[in-house]
């Protein structure tokens, strides 16, 4: 089952450049400023600007200024004449101004020099400067999605009885790791000496929660192989390894990294979904755990998308409005479903046709597998 983020890799080195930009900046202060999706509302002290640094991320800094980080696109004011404005690096300073009685932030890139003028108009000045400015900060932590990225993969049944699987390895050992030289059958096709493949063990099968119908099996990555020799079976090495490697685990041909310069943006249109698993296995999901949900690209999802946890309302007997004593049967008494109380907050960053990966931004109660996921 193939990701549906296909999207070519942004080269993250770029320079900081000569560059002119006036900027309009109206008087007074705001609060909140009506966005394509309601009211935009500023961040209780945010600052009128910030210089980025490194290890910064965009949900970050949107959180800064911003009461509701899903909002961003509706204040980043994108100018043309900035080389790749939509990328942000460590060195930028942005700018908290006001258009039209609008809050709106706008991008200063490191290396010019900035003065205020009569009537309150920002201008950027030249300054004959050219300074490596390293990569572009990325919108969720790279160091916990980065393998997710290229390796959370949702397989189907069709690839599970097709792909190359692990047969076995030298020595005989039972579980493999970085190093060993193992064999593979079904390895044919346009395969040859030197392609990269990923480890994949056939994990659970991910369920839609109200019809019970598979949507497909998630794939847990347990390392890569290279192969060294076609034959039947084929020879590889493992190049690297997460977890052991057993003997059926599949062989998926590598992929190139998705970006992760995507905005966080809210959805328009109304969806809900339940999280269906999460990558470690635990009970309780907390901040930055991966988990999958059961809703993806033919739902309309796409990296960046900002949804909410919910955790659902109980239903518990009411056996005080009719007189119940407590302790006393409560057969007769009026069920109440009590209402859902939001958990956290969930961003999509790879999707497939029918189920989406996605990054726990918040969580501000213990979340579980289940949990409601719909419009903030």
């Amino acid at each position: 089952m193939q990701s549906q983020t296909n999207r070519p890799l942004s080269n993250r080195r770029r320079w900081a450049a000569t560059l002119i930009l006036g900027i309009a900046v109206g008087a007074g202060g705001y609060a909140s400023a009506a966005g394509g999706n309601g009211d935009v509302v500023l961040a209780r002290n945010a600052p009128s600007q910030y210089v980025v640094k490194r290890g910064d991320t965009l949900w970050g800094i949107a959180k800064m200024f911003l009461r509701d980080p899903w909002y961003w696109p509706e204040i980043w004011h994108s100018n043309p004449q900035i080389h790749n404005p939509h990328l942000i690096y460590p060195g930028d300073t942005l700018r908290l101004v006001y258009v039209a009685g609008k809050p709106q932030l706008v991008l200063q890139r490191g290396g010019t020099a900035s003065t205020v003028e009569q009537g309150g108009v920002v201008k950027l000045e030249p300054r004959v400067h050219t300074s490596p400015l390293g990569a572009a900060i990325t919108t969720i932590p790279y160091e916990t999605v980065h393998a997710f990225m290229t390796k959370a993969v949702v397989l189907s049944r069709d690839q599970i009885r097709h792909a190359p699987y692990v047969l076995a390895a030298l020595n005989d050992h039972a579980a493999f790791a970085q190093g060993n030289t193992i064999y593979a059958r079904r390895l044919r096709g346009p395969a040859r000496p030197g392609m990269s493949f990923d480890v994949v063990h056939v994990g659970a099968a991910l369920r839609d929660p109200g019809s019970g119908k598979i949507l497909g099996y998630n794939g847990i990555y347990t390392g890569s192989a290279r192969l060294t020799r076609l034959g039947h079976p084929a020879t590889l090495v493992m190049t690297s390894s997460t977890r052991e490697t057993e003997p059926g685990d599949r062989l998926i041909q590598s992929e190139s990294e998705l970006p992760l310069d995507f905005e966080p943006r809210a959805r328009s249109e109304p969806v809900t979904a339940r999280i269906l698993a999460v990558t470690d296995g635990v009970t309780m999901i907390g901040q930055y755990e991966v988990v999958v949900i059961d809703r993806g690209a033919r739902d309309g999802l796409a990296p960046g998308d900002v949804l909410a946890v919910y955790k659902e309302g109980a239903v518990v007997h009411d056996d005080v409005s009719k007189g119940y004593l407590q302790g006393v049967s409560t057969f007769f008494a009026p069920k109440v479903h009590l209402p859902n109380e939001r958990s956290g907050t969930f961003m999509v960053f790879k999707t497939f046709r029918r189920v989406s990966y996605g990054l726990i931004m918040e969580a501000t109660n213990i979340i579980r597998v289940g949990d409601r996921v719909e419009n903030p």
